[in-house]
């Protein structure tokens, strides 16, 4: 029997780093992210440019969240959905597919709770 939660993870591999350093792009991202999976924000996306290059971020949602890490040094982005299972969380995905260069995207989604 799956559980109550979906988590996805993701690794866009092969992203520009202009892309990966734009916290601005990343906002815009997760916004449209948690809206194609119908998942209700609680607050507006916390995102920062990191010390070190690269950008962090936390979308807090109900009972949920999207994160993301970027690593533009690396051209990589980690990306990471829980949801509720009723819910979409791989059209979070697919936005952040269409969206980001990458060249290689790499996914699991696994059964939590």
């Amino acid at each position: 029997m799956p559980g109550p939660f979906c988590h996805l993870v993701a690794d866009f591999v092969g992203v520009p780093s202009a892309q990966l350093r734009d916290t601005a792009f990343v906002t815009g991202l997760l916004i449209a992210a948690a809206s194609a999976a119908g998942l209700s924000a609680i607050g507006a996306p916390v995102v920062r440019a990191l010390p070190h290059d690269g950008v962090a971020a936390l979308f807090l949602l109900e009972g949920c969240h999207i994160t993301v890490h970027a690593f533009p040094e690396r051209e990589l982005l980690l990306l990471d959905v829980l949801a509720l299972a009723t819910l979409e969380p791989r059209k979070a995905l697919d936005v952040f597919a269409r969206r980001l260069r990458a060249r290689e995207i790499r996914s699991e989604v696994h059964a939590r709770g």
